[in-house]
């Protein structure tokens, strides 16, 4: 075990300079610099941890499988709710709500976790995602930032300049950059990467202000937003150094081999499960999203013989329908064994499902009319007071709350200060904090 660091050592050396910014910063000695598992040894308790796992089912999911007629805790479970049954009061299910002029069919799926209007426009351009917000916050505090993972090559996560995140769909990959410590060669190499990166930005800041003087009013301040990006990136640079230096966390797991079969959905869709749990249990990461499976193919399950993107556009054909439910009854049900894997945990006087706050929900309300209201949005776990089924007045004029609410409610659980976020400017209603 690595012994503590003193007063004048830490994960982030108090005397760490931030290079090219125009001045030499001293940062103060901050309780978030220590590791938080050292400060919890030191203070004898377990760390209060608080995570966000946002799922995005790309074809819809099929509402009146989902929804219940009844509102609030008594309700008859629907056929999709069956499966989520032993969890029954660490889970809501909300019915009525979208984000406001989030239109576009499937290219709403841009502005799953950021709320940014008309992404279906050739003008649009996207903001912050809720997860990359909550980064910038308490990213610093984990190994890797954030996770932004995808069965489908999409990604759910876009920065602050609305530019998206990449998204890894590789099993083995994820499962090295979490838990494998690679040669000495190849953490060389990442050394040099990182160290790299702090020599571009001396750089950067070297050029930009040979030209400072030649510029008006609004360039300046242009200039001082560039500048304060840089800093962040920098001190980013530092944290990367220090987390290469330390070990990898070690897991019960062989190195996993990607399931190249499409088709073979239930597979691919745990395995993904199986390294988000594992992410989440190892501290590896805090701020997970995930684009699930979605697409033209077959998927292997009994009863099942066309194409899943096919039977979303059902156009209520009983029998496409039929299909369809079998296909979301298993993502239900996957889902479920997802959230009891994160119940068997216990930090201290709470489970690894109450500490981690989960969305699974879809940019689209009707997938057969590319429709983008009436959203299906579960939460489940995270410091909340579960409501069983919430419905609200769908389209109805001030009297439905944006998604976006719901994401507020999710800062709160991740300990995050925020009011508002995009087009939320509170919680959700009927869903208290605990």
């Amino acid at each position: 075990m690595n012994p503590l660091p003193s007063s004048s050592s830490s994960a982030l050396d108090r005397r760490t300079f931030l290079r090219g910014a125009g001045v030499a910063l001293g940062l103060p000695l901050l309780d978030g610099m220590l590791p938080r598992r050292a400060r919890a040894a030191a203070s004898g308790t377990v760390p209060d941890v608080r995570r966000l796992l946002t799922i995005c089912s790309p074809l819809g999911i099929h509402t009146p499988y989902l929804f219940p007629e009844k509102t609030g805790r008594d309700y008859e479970p629907t056929r999709y709710l069956e499966p989520l049954a032993d969890h029954r009061d660490k889970f809501t299910v909300i019915s009525g709500i979208h984000h406001p002029d989030v239109d576009g069919g499937h290219s709403a799926e841009k502005s799953f976790l950021t709320g940014a209007a008309h992404p279906g426009q050739p003008s649009f351009r996207n903001t912050i995602s809720l997860d990359q917000f909550a980064a910038e916050r308490i990213g610093h505090l984990t190994r890797v930032p954030s996770l932004v993972l995808s069965a489908n090559t999409t990604s759910l996560s876009y920065t602050r300049s609305g530019v998206p995140i990449p998204a890894e769909g590789r099993p083995s990959k994820l499962f090295a950059r979490l838990f494998l410590e690679g040669t000495e060669s190849e953490k060389a190499a990442q050394m040099r990467r990182i160290q790299d990166g702090q020599s571009i930005m001396d750089l950067v800041m070297d050029q930009t202000r040979q030209v400072t003087k030649k510029l008006g009013r609004e360039d300046h301040d242009t200039l001082d937003q560039y500048f304060t990006s840089v800093r962040e990136l920098e001190q980013r640079l530092v944290l990367a150094e220090n987390w290469a230096k330390k070990p990898k966390p070690k897991v019960d797991m062989e190195p996993p081999t990607d399931i190249e079969d499409r088709a073979n959905f239930t597979g691919r869709m745990k395995l993904m499960y199986d390294l988000i749990f594992l992410a989440f249990r190892t501290d590896s990461t805090r701020l997970i999203t995930f684009c699930g499976a979605g697409g033209n193919e077959v998927v292997s399950l009994n009863g099942v013989d066309d194409g899943w993107h096919n039977l979303s556009h059902h156009g209520k054909d009983p029998a496409k329908i039929e299909q369809l439910a079998i296909i979301e009854r298993e993502e239900m049900r996957l889902f479920a064994e997802l959230l009891t894997r994160l119940e068997e945990v216990k930090e201290g006087d709470h489970t690894l499902l109450d500490q981690s706050a989960i969305l699974l929900g879809s940019n689209l309300g009707n997938a057969s009319s590319h429709n983008n209201t009436n959203l299906p949005i579960i939460t489940a776990g995270g410091r909340m007071k579960h409501a069983g089924h919430l419905a609200f007045a769908g389209e109805e004029e001030g009297k439905t709350p944006p998604l976006a609410n719901l994401f507020v409610n999710y800062l709160h659980h991740l300990g995050v200060e925020a009011d508002e976020f995009a087009t939320g400017k509170t919680t959700m209603p009927g869903i208290e904090m605990a």
